[in-house]
Parts: C-alpha cells; structure tokens; sequence
C-alpha cells in the first residue's frame, strides 16, 4: 500500500466522521507488506489527528481477542489492512463491525460487497487485465526482466448503504459522490 493510497483511505474515513480521533486496525504483522502498510497507515493517521490502536492478529485464534479489546475501547471507527489471514476472516469481521455499530474501512471492493462499510483500493479487475498483458508478453519471448513493474493507476471507493443503515450512520451526499459504486 503506498502512502497515497493510506491517505485517501483515511480522509475519506475522516470526511465521513469530521471527529474522528480514534480508530482500531486490524492486522497481520507477519506479513512484512503489512508491516509496511501500517507503518504507512500509522503516519498518515498521526497527520489527520487519528490515533490508531494496533489489533494484531496472525491467527484464528487471536481475531476472537482482538474483537473483545477492540469492543472493550469503543473505538469510533474501523480499519483493516487486508492480507491472507484477515481476508480468510473477512466475514467475521464484518459481522463485528456491524454488531458494534463500527463504521469501518477496507482495502478491497469485496469487503464491501459483504457488507463492510466502505472500501478504498485498486481496481483488481484492471489489476488483472494488465496481468495478462505481462503473461502474453513473456508467452511471446519477452525476458520478465525486461518488462517494468508497474503500480496500480485505477483505484475504486464502494459504499454500503445497507450497512450504513445498519449501524445508524447517514452517509452525506459529499461522500457519495466519492463512490465509484454504492450498494442499496
């Protein structure tokens, strides 16, 4: 995740909630790209005015104890930084945030479609036409060293009104406009 990418996920969280001061993230620090992430994810909240309390969980084990301590801090929002582990949990954390009237942040379009709140992240779709173009390349004999990286250019903002609904929060038609999709 690149800092731009932190930054927009959370100014938009903070144009939804002007006061928001604390939120719990959730993440994996066994993944050394999420390591990076919420190093990324922890600058950028220390320049909106949002503390952040770390939730780490590296196993099945540890979600059902960083549900308890993060409803035990009443945060005021929810943030997740997607990798495997939360992924596979995707669900339940949903559920979670919706049972504790959470607002909450994803990485991904899908967490959204299950009900999470909203979702700030590339756009896969493209992210997977770009890699079928590098495969016919390297079909077609070009050296994989010889093609350059590149980084996503689309990203996607998602908004679950149903959610939204849920948990009491009326989403301002300025945050609306945002969203490359709503789901109703």
């Amino acid at each position: 995740m690149t800092t731009e990418v932190s930054a927009k996920r959370l100014s938009i969280l903070k144009r939804l909630l002007p006061a928001l001061s604390q939120a719990a993230t959730l993440w994996n620090p066994a993944n050394p790209a999420i390591v990076f992430a919420w190093k990324e994810t922890q600058r950028t909240a220390r320049a909106l005015g949002i503390t952040l309390r770390s939730h780490e969980v590296q196993g099945p084990k540890e979600i059902s104890a960083a549900f308890a301590a993060i409803a035990e801090e009443q945060p005021q929002a929810l943030l997740v930084l997607q990798d495997a582990m939360t992924m596979q949990h995707r669900n339940e954390i949903v559920d979670f945030a919706i049972q504790q009237r959470l607002p909450s942040m994803f990485q991904e379009k899908g967490w959204a479609e299950a009900g999470g709140l909203m979702s700030y992240g590339e756009d896969l779709p493209s992210m997977y036409r770009r890699a079928a173009y590098f495969v016919d390349r390297i079909f077609k004999g070009t050296k994989p060293a010889d093609l350059p990286v590149e980084q996503a250019t689309k990203f996607e903002t998602v908004i679950n009104l149903k959610t939204a609904k849920a948990i009491g929060l009326a989403i301002p038609d300025s945050i609306l406009v945002l969203a490359d999709e709503v789901i109703e």
